[in-house]
């Protein structure tokens, strides 16, 4: 292992110190293991290491490669089987190991390939591999082995291991472990003790918050300035050079390497940088620079170049105790940082997620210089691998490296090296806000050998590079929801919701909320109906609901309106083509109308939202809502002509001719009374079925005749709103309403106190009125919006759909006794519980939208209520 790569190991003891000798057996006590390391245990049968294993790791922590022997061949000590055994073994700590798990191997390992072995898994894993000999005197070794009536196999066999063991002890430490720890003694195995050591990269529990500065390259005066933006309070020392830095916040810089080369000043922003460290005002990363300068200063051989001679030379004019400070700083910088609970790491050149919180050459190399294919551009410069367009990982990923003119987001990673030396910005990430702060350059300091386009002023990080992958939703899959657990999504839904996505709907892009499915009441048991408010009423107060709102169920569709303040915003945020502002589009992504009159529409909607002064009261460029687009009609034309119409006609023709024949017949003395009442309710009910889907039918030409009818709002920049109750959402609604009343329907509704029996009633009356009139019915909501109760997460609604409108459901004559009573037999399990998934997606895929989450991870919550909806639950519910 290199020095450098040495550098990155764990908080604690090194390897020399740490690691134990026939002469030193009271230092041997505490052995110091890596939170992730590969453990091998070494020792002849007997010396005692499965009672180890036992005494100082966990029951899973430990593979025995007797144990996989057991496994393949129902016989610990059949050695025919131990190469099948040792593959078995392989496998399971490569499982483990790649998962993050601390594992020990608990075999002889007595032989330099068996050691090889343990070492290739612990590098092809990116974890250090540790060895614990267990060298106890022979004779312990023979007893026990002579004890144990399974062992088959003579003294020479152990005499043979220990000969192997002794040869090979002296070259243990150069055969790539980390550290060796050697106990000679049954008391020193007797009174070790382990102690689990973090990593240096593990800074999990430090939660900042951070500023997180790009690639300096020696220009002190434009560090100094940012600091100032960022607020921070400057010290300087007597000669008036800046040695720290602090934040009255308790802020602190994240540096993120390549403070030296190419500009005015190097040292003295490593004085800058070192004082700000020492006083726990600062953290920092090596850049590929610090790398280089540290083996100069050493005094190995490397080629000048790329500004460090005019490292050399500031450095030079110092004193040589700062030269030494500088050398042994830059040499202790770890490879990455993983912070805040591992939401964040922080590397020069950025780290993809398999290498977060590991420790190897490969790990140190890729965070120092990136990932390169191997060929150079024209200007001879490394091509580096877009390691970060493939990036899935759920921590943010800040670095630097390679100059860009814009700090830009991709996959929930962002570069801040944004050229500072070559007259760019020298750029600052505020985490965990996701704010940028910039400041131009004072000049250019250094002449890049390739190109560098300057940009403009600092703005918010644009969003682009948010590709999309097949991967990313095919399969079965799990989602973590904040509200509800996990979700999972079976592999015959996501192919299901594949097609509908590809085929049908927007681009991700404009669909970054779907809203869940809606429970009916439970089955009410009064004779002419089958849902009634007291079932919502009643459930509600057994979650503990004290107060619910009754909103007007419109007879529309429900619609997601993401309407944009200007093209600007919906190109910036949404990475909108010219001349889109936003989308209006289905439950299942699809868009209402063509391009043209979507932005007709939205054109309205802005307009009412300018008036009502929602931009700035709700602090955002855009606003995304939940809605209700009338008629249902304007989507569901053909549904009502070709099969509410042609029913209604058809059942119309049918029963007019046969109540007809009928009544000739009763004319004629033929006992028919009781067939003819009975065609006479059904000609009824099918007169009450047409009455009720014309009431979703009215003229529209283009937006004539289209009105919306907002209840909630969903999210605006940088924040979601389900946290404020319906009384807010509604008045919301109003203004909207108010403000063009031709577009906008407001939603009549009315508050229930559920344990007051008069309201209830009054509750109860309202629905009766709204139904009788024609209306489709209510939809009885928390009060509080999003609600947790005495089982977990509340219904977000319970609809209560009118008896009238229930024909258009569930047929012209479903209030007949005998069909009724079948009715009241439906489940609602399956129902209830996709509605809650449905909902905590939804929440989910609003709250990494407004945290500026990939397009990724928005859409995989998106993608899984689709999904949802292709899970076999009764339509009609």
């Amino acid at each position: 292992m290199s020095d450098e790569a040495a550098a990155d190991q764990v908080a604690g003891p090194t390897s020399a110190t740490s690691a134990t000798s026939a002469t030193s057996p009271r230092a041997s006590r505490v052995l110091g293991i890596p939170e992730l390391s590969l453990v091998a245990l070494v020792g002849a049968s007997g010396s005692g290491k499965s009672t180890f294993a036992a005494e100082h790791f966990g029951r899973y922590e430990v593979v025995s490669s007797d144990m996989c022997r057991g496994l393949v061949s129902d016989d610990e000590n059949d050695q025919s089987a131990t190469a099948d055994a040792f593959e078995v073994l392989g496998t399971i700590v490569g499982k483990r190991l790649a998962a993050g798990r601390l594992t020990v191997v608990d075999a002889t390992n007595v032989t330099r390939d068996a050691r090889k072995a343990v070492v290739e898994l612990a590098r092809a894993h990116d974890v250090l591999p540790v060895a614990i000999v267990l060298d106890v005197p022979d004779a312990v070794s023979l007893e026990r082995n002579r004890a144990r009536g399974d062992r088959s196999f003579g003294d020479h066999v152990v005499r043979r291991q220990r000969d192997q063991l002794r040869r090979s002890l002296k070259g243990l430490a150069k055969e790539g472990f980390r550290a060796v720890h050697v106990l000679t003694s049954v008391d020193e195995v007797a009174t070790v003790t382990v102690r689990r050591e973090r990593l240096l990269t593990d800074h999990r529990d430090d939660h900042g918050p951070f500023d997180v500065v790009g690639d300096v390259h020696g220009c002190l005066g434009e560090l100094v300035t940012l600091l100032g933006a960022l607020g921070y309070h400057l010290v300087r020392d007597d000669q008036g050079r800046p040695v720290d830095a602090s934040h009255p916040e308790g802020r602190r810089v994240v540096f993120l390497g390549d403070l030296v080369d190419r500009g005015p000043d190097a040292a003295g922003v490593l004085r800058l940088a070192m004082g700000m460290t020492a006083a726990g005002h600062a953290l920092a990363v090596p850049g590929n620079h610090e790398n280089k300068l540290v083996r100069a200063l050493r005094g190995h051989q490397v080629t000048v170049s790329h500004g460090l001679q005019e490292t050399l030379d500031q450095l030079a004019a110092e004193p040589p105790e700062f030269r030494a400070q500088v050398e042994r700083w830059c040499y202790d910088l770890v490879s990455h940082l993983v912070l805040d609970d591992g939401n964040l790491v922080v590397a020069h050149a950025g780290l993809k997620e398999a290498y977060h919180g590991r420790s190897s050459g490969r790990v140190r190399s890729f965070a120092l210089y990136g990932d390169s294919t191997g060929e150079t551009d024209e200007y001879g410069l490394p091509v580096r691998y877009p390691w970060a367009t493939e990036y899935r990982g759920r921590a943010t990923v800040v670095y630097g490296h390679t100059p860009t003119p814009e700090a830009e987001w991709v996959n929930n990673t962002i570069c801040v090296d944004t050229g500072c030396v070559f007259g760019g910005n020298l750029t600052a990430l505020r985490y965990p806000e996701k704010t940028l702060v910039q400041v131009p350059a004072e000049r250019v300091w250094y002449e890049p050998v390739k190109p560098f386009p300057t940009a403009g002023t600092a703005g918010p990080a644009p969003r682009s590079g948010d590709g999309l992958d097949i991967t990313d939703v095919l399969g079965r899959r799990v989602v973590e929801t904040g509200h509800h657990g996990r979700v999972t999504v079976h592999e015959d839904n996501a192919a299901g919701a594949l097609e509908v996505m590809s085929r049908f709907a927007l681009d991700p892009r404009w669909v970054p909320y779907l809203p869940p499915t809606m429970p009916p009441v439970a089955a009410s048991d009064r004779d002419d109906t089958l849902e009634h408010p007291a079932e919502a009423f009643s459930a509600y107060a057994a979650e503990g609901v004290g107060t619910v709102v009754c909103q007007e169920k419109h007879m529309g569709s429900r619609a997601v309106l993401l309407v944009c303040r200007d093209e600007q915003t919906a190109t910036d945020r949404f990475g909108a083509a010219p001349g889109q502002t936003g989308a209006v589009y289905t439950r299942t992504g699809r868009s209402f109308f063509d391009e043209a009159l979507t932005e007709t529409f939205l054109g309205r909607l802005r307009a009412a939202v300018t008036a009502a002064g929602l931009w700035d009261e709700l602090d955002g460029g855009w606003l995304l809502l939940d809605a209700e687009l009338l008629p249902w009609t304007a989507k569901a034309e053909a549904l009502v002509r070709d099969q509410y119409a042609s029913v209604g006609a058809a059942a119309r023709s049918s029963l007019a001719a046969a109540t007809s024949g009928l009544e000739q017949a009763a004319a004629a003395g033929v006992d028919v009374d009781d067939l003819l009442a009975r065609t006479r309710r059904r000609a009824a009910n099918v007169d009450g079925y047409t009455d009720a889907y014309r009431r979703y039918r009215w003229p529209v030409d283009g937006l004539d005749g289209v009105q919306v009818a907002p209840f909630q709002v969903l999210a605006s920049e940088g924040r979601s709103w389900h946290d404020r109750d319906h009384g807010w959402h509604a008045s919301v609604a109003d203004r909207l309403q108010a403000a063009d009343p031709v577009l906008v329907r407001s939603t009549r509704r009315t508050v229930v106190e559920t344990a007051d029996p008069a309201s209830v009633e009054a509750g109860t009356q309202w629905w009766e009125d709204l139904t009788a009139a024609g209306g489709e019915g209510m939809v009885v909501k928390p009060w509080t919006n999003l609600t947790r109760g005495r089982k977990g997460l509340v219904q977000p609604g319970l609809k209560v759909r009118g008896r009238e409108y229930l024909r258009i459901v569930y047929g012209p004559d479903y209030l007949e006794p005998g069909n009724l009573e079948r009715l009241r037999s439906r489940s609602l399990g399956h129902k209830r519980s996709l509605a809650l998934r449905e909902y905590a997606l939804g929440l989910e895929a609003v709250e990494r939208l407004v945290a500026r989450e990939p397009l990724w991870r928005v859409h995989e919550a998106v993608f899984a209520v689709l999904a949802l909806e292709s899970e076999p639950v009764d339509p009609r519910l």
